[in-house]
């Protein structure tokens, strides 16, 4: 996926392709289709598979990052779309999850990382990576594929600050996941 409407990929040759769609929504649309003969085509679907639809800005995410989700999600049948089994695109309020807190399934967990603020993707799940064969009674059968098309809205990252010697320090790599106010009598200099 690339700006303006632009596609790129590699066929079977190593041949670079690309493809100028009308408009963003033939685009995504495009990207869908992909993504659904990639699982159609694969012999067993054992991870997450996930296309982009729109890049979006910024930084990529990643454990210990707070987004805010809209998203909507079928259950995969028939080798296609089946109905649609959740969603909060038309509700006032946004997900909001901290990634890596296995608060969500783990097929989120693993098809979000590297998104950024206003990208959109589509994750096909297999059911060892969702709901398994408990499913969710009355909207998710056992055993289910699903597939979300998800939004990140906002984003929080776990902050970058530099240190006192002019080297830069990430908070990703200490157990503070964010900076805190010193309170120990050193000061910041």
């Amino acid at each position: 996926v690339q700006p303006n409407n632009y596609v790129t990929f590699y066929d079977d040759q190593r041949q670079n392709w690309s493809i100028m769609f009308e408009s963003e929504k033939a685009a995504m649309d495009f990207g869908k289709q992909v993504c659904i003969a990639k699982c159609n085509s694969s012999p067993a679907l054992d991870s997450v598979l996930y296309q982009d639809l729109i890049l979006g800005e910024g930084q990529g995410v990643e454990g210990g990052d707070s987004l805010e989700i809209a998203y909507t999600g079928w259950l995969f049948q028939n080798n296609g779309l089946g109905q649609v089994f959740d969603s909060n695109v038309n509700k006032d309020k946004l997900l909001r999850l901290k990634l890596g807190s296995g608060k969500v399934i783990k097929g989120w967990e693993e098809g979000m990382v590297g998104m950024k603020k206003g990208g959109r993707r589509y994750l096909i799940i297999p059911p060892a990576w969702a709901y398994g064969a408990q499913g969710v009674a009355g909207r998710v059968p056992p055993d289910s594929t699903l597939v979300f098309e998800v939004e990140v809205r906002r984003v929080k990252l776990v902050k970058e600050c530099s240190a006192s010697d002019g080297q830069s320090v990430s908070s990703r790599d200490s157990p503070a996941p964010s900076p805190v106010p010193n309170s120990d009598g050193f000061s910041g200099d």
